[in-house]
């Protein structure tokens, strides 16, 4: 069976792991990369046009924005425990990581705008939220949710899913630009399994089937949404870690729950 073209298997081990552009995802707004560094190794860049949220997976790291030294970030070792430390980096700037532990480092990408100021997202800056309930409990980490003003069309969110459960369920999408009841939102994730030996499912599919994706991800994958519900399932024993990345037109999160599976929540 043929690999989705949904699914982004990590494409190496170490250094630059995950690299998705707008042109290489086939779609408008959203980028992101992942690089896995050992102490002492540097990456950067300049952000162009673009807007960017550097998030620590996992590790420490001193982060300068051109040439304004943030100092040593970062506390948690892996996804898993806890919130994250982020960093802000607006377009046109020149920004260096400095690993000074092993480091496993994000960096979500969308269009720049505005006059947003680079700036340290630490852990506890926005309260950690628990959705759902029994086997579709998860827990949200807002790392640049639309209500803080502080971007032109980034968002970023960490979720963490309980083994066994399931997660942006009831199946919700975020494709049609018609506010105030959906917004357009372009959307990726990166997944990670505790223990990493793990696997999760998710399904990206629209009403009419003309687009319908089932994929077993694994630790490391990406998975892209551009358009479609797209729920994720756990597998009993392994807690799956998810961190979005979502970027349209308008920096809004309005979406559209699959009416078959509304009563859910009731």
């Amino acid at each position: 069976m043929s690999k989705s073209p949904l699914l982004r298997r990590p494409q190496a081990k170490t250094g630059l792991v995950h690299e998705i552009t707008p042109a290489s995802a086939g779609w408008t707004y959203v980028g992101f990369a992942l690089h896995k560094l050992e102490a002492g190794t540097v990456t950067g860049g300049n952000s162009g046009s673009q807007e960017l949220c550097l998030v620590l997976v996992s590790g420490k790291a001193r982060i300068a924005v051109d040439g304004v030294d943030f100092g040593e970030l970062g506390e948690r070792m892996s996804p898993f425990e806890g919130a994250p430390w982020a960093v802000y980096v607006p377009a046109g700037s020149e920004w260096v990581v400095d690993a000074t532990t092993a480091l496993e480092l994000a960096v979500c990408a969308a269009p720049g705008g505005g006059n947003y100021p680079a700036k340290v997202i630490p852990p506890g800056t926005h309260p950690r939220i628990s959705r759902g309930r029994g086997t579709n409990v998860r827990h949200v980490y807002n790392i640049m949710p639309e209500d803080d003003g502080a971007a032109h069309s980034l968002l970023v969110v960490e979720v963490i899913t309980p083994q066994g459960n399931t997660s942006s369920y009831p199946p919700h999408r975020h494709d049609q630009d018609n506010l105030p009841h959906e917004s357009f939102l372009e959307e990726t994730y990166y997944h990670r399994m505790n223990p990493p030996q793990g696997f999760a499912f998710q399904r990206v599919y629209t009403d009419d089937r003309s687009l319908d994706e089932a994929m077993a991800v694994e630790d490391g994958d990406v998975t892209l949404v551009p358009k479609g519900y797209h729920p994720v399932a756990t597998t009993a024993g392994y807690d799956l870690y998810y961190l979005n990345v979502m970027a349209g037109p308008k920096r809004v999160w309005k979406f559209h729950n699959a009416p078959e599976h509304e009563w859910l929540l009731k």
